[in-house]
């Protein structure tokens, strides 16, 4: 078990690894794409900007108005554009000068003592307050007094190549914090921030982190304050070799700073440098051009001195690599080249190979097209013989049965024959000569005997041409069709016209015969059928062809 507790350690230490990169790399793409909406961030800040000026154009406003109004628009140009911000502070020292306010007056030229040294012209902002006397400062104007001398010094030490000059800018330095924190509550954020840069100074890390944090739950993202506070922080895990750290918290910094329009940033410049470091050279060339801009922009001296001193390292590093992608570019441009070359003769080669198997199989194709056509016509032979061969035996089996009924039919009419003669012979010898006209005079043995013809051609025709009603129906309109009386007629008269019809006697002289009607009572059948039909026309030649 001891034996794979170092085994567990490294994996439990490398996944606490890998969720730290997942972080960061989701905190950088949210940057990236906060760099994306930069733009929109800006517009929001030019039109506010926009709807105070327009306040500070209205004819109404008085000079006390319009020092207000200057002093808001002081506070949206102050990070965000230094030439601006100096107008318009300048602006406002004008307007209190005109009011003869004291206050303002010295609270304008505070202010821009502020501005002079945040951009890095620290001498410019010593110049400019050197005539103020802090004893005469109200309250809530000191404290930005003593922070000027604080600030000015403490970078006039930073740049300063001189030892004996270095010393007395420390010296001051401390003289003037020392004036801040005594008049700052314990627990502003300015002496937050004193507190914890003096442990950061001792390299008391834990301390400065403990404060950090405290800073870090009074302010949110989207502030300069937010940006300072964790910049701050990142500087703090810097000093611990805390890499992840110190690029998550740069990259908050960063993220704050575009969501709050701050140009006068440090964040990305730093996490550009961190990235170069890490061979990131794309992020880290497109974050340096974004600082670059930025400090245009704002017109930074400072920042561009920072930037200016890594931006030729970066920018090298990515020419040499979009050189290094261009030449492997090429190369691969050339391989394909060279394959396609290859691909084609290979595609040319196969052209033919397909051309000729395409070629053969067309030949067999018709070959086997030649086959199935002989063999389809041997199959229809063969159906046609066995056909044949149906109809034969059909045909046999038909003049057999009606051989056999015609015999039977002749027979039985030559019974009725003699059966009848003998019924006149015996009237004629018992002299009963009335019975024996009456006999001749009735219509009963005929109508009897035209019935019997009837129902035997009817089942005689039907017996050929089973179908013969309902395909007869399909040639006539649906509302025109023959319905027959189920079980009392197999035909009609109408039917049996056109059964001779069908059985090729079309003269109406010959049908009148058969069916003992008048010529003129199978005339107008013929008629009404024909106009009932579906195509006048065509009609009886379709019911020749009646199956």
């Amino acid at each position: 078990m001891l034996s794979k507790l170092p085994l567990l350690i490294s994996l439990f230490l490398s996944l606490q690894y890998c969720f730290a990169n997942t972080e960061t790399d989701s905190l950088i793409v949210a940057l990236e794409k906060e760099i994306v909406n930069s733009k929109t961030y800006v517009q929001n800040k030019e039109n506010k900007i926009q709807n105070l000026e327009s306040l500070l154009k209205d004819e109404k406003a008085n000079l006390a108005n319009q020092y207000f109004i200057i002093s808001k628009i002081i506070d949206e140009y102050q990070y965000y554009s230094f030439d601006k911000a100096l107008f318009y502070t300048e602006k406002n020292l004008e307007v209190a000068k005109k009011l003869s306010d004291q206050f303002k007056i010295t609270e304008s030229k505070l202010k821009l003592g502020r501005l002079l040294v945040d951009s890095g012209r620290y001498k410019e902002s010593l110049d400019l307050v050197k005539g103020i006397q802090s004893k005469n400062l109200k309250s809530e104007l000191i404290n930005n007094f003593y922070f000027i001398h604080k600030e000015a010094y403490s970078g006039l030490s930073f740049y300063t190549m001189v030892k004996n000059s270095k010393s007395e800018y420390d010296l001051l330095y401390a003289k003037y914090k020392d004036s801040l924190s005594e008049k700052l509550a314990n627990s502003s954020s300015e002496t937050l921030s004193l507190l914890e840069k003096k442990y950061r100074d001792n390299r008391e890390l834990k301390k400065a982190l403990a404060i950090n944090s405290k800073r870090l739950q009074n302010t949110k993202i989207g502030n300069r304050a937010y940006s300072m506070v964790t910049f701050e922080r990142s500087l703090l895990y810097q000093l611990n070799n805390d890499l992840d750290n110190q690029k998550k918290f740069l990259i908050l910094s960063a993220i704050s700073d575009i969501r709050a329009n701050v140009k006068d940033n440090a964040s990305l410049t730093e996490l550009a440098m961190l990235l170069y470091s890490e061979n990131d050279i794309d992020r880290a060339h497109n974050f340096i051009t974004f600082s670059m801009e930025d400090a245009k922009f704002y017109n930074s001296p400072l920042r561009f001195v920072n930037i200016s001193n890594i931006l030729p390292a970066i920018t090298n590093a990515y020419e040499t690599r979009s050189n290094e992608q261009k030449t492997k570019l090429k190369n691969f441009i050339i391989l394909i080249s060279l394959l396609s070359l290859i691909l084609l003769i290979v595609l040319f080669y196969i052209f033919k190979q397909n051309k000729k198997i395409s070629s053969a199989r067309n030949r067999l194709n018709e070959a086997n097209k030649e086959l199935n056509r002989l063999n389809t016509e041997l199959n229809f032979t063969n159906e046609d013989l066995s056909k044949l061969y149906q109809l034969l035996s059909e045909s046999n089996d038909i003049k057999e049965h009606y051989i056999a009924m015609f015999l039977n039919l002749y027979s039985e009419y030559i019974d009725k024959l003699d059966i009848y003669r003998k019924s006149v012979t015996k009237y004629i010898i018992t002299n009963k000569t009335n019975e024996l006209l009456e006999l001749t005079k009735s219509k009963h043995v005929i109508d009897t005997e035209l019935k019997i013809f009837y129902k035997n051609f009817d089942e005689s025709f039907l017996h050929i041409y089973p179908n013969f009603i309902s395909q007869f129906n399909e040639l006539l309109k649906p509302e025109e069709r023959i319905l027959l009386k189920n079980g009392e007629e197999l035909l009609n008269t109408e039917l049996r016209i056109y059964a001779l019809i069908r059985l090729g006697i079309t003269n109406s002289a010959k049908i009148s015969k058969i069916l003992r009607y008048s010529v003129n009572t199978i005339y107008n059948y013929r008629v009404k059928i024909k106009n009932s039909a579906i195509n006048r026309d065509n009609f009886e030649d379709a019911v020749k062809k009646i199956e």
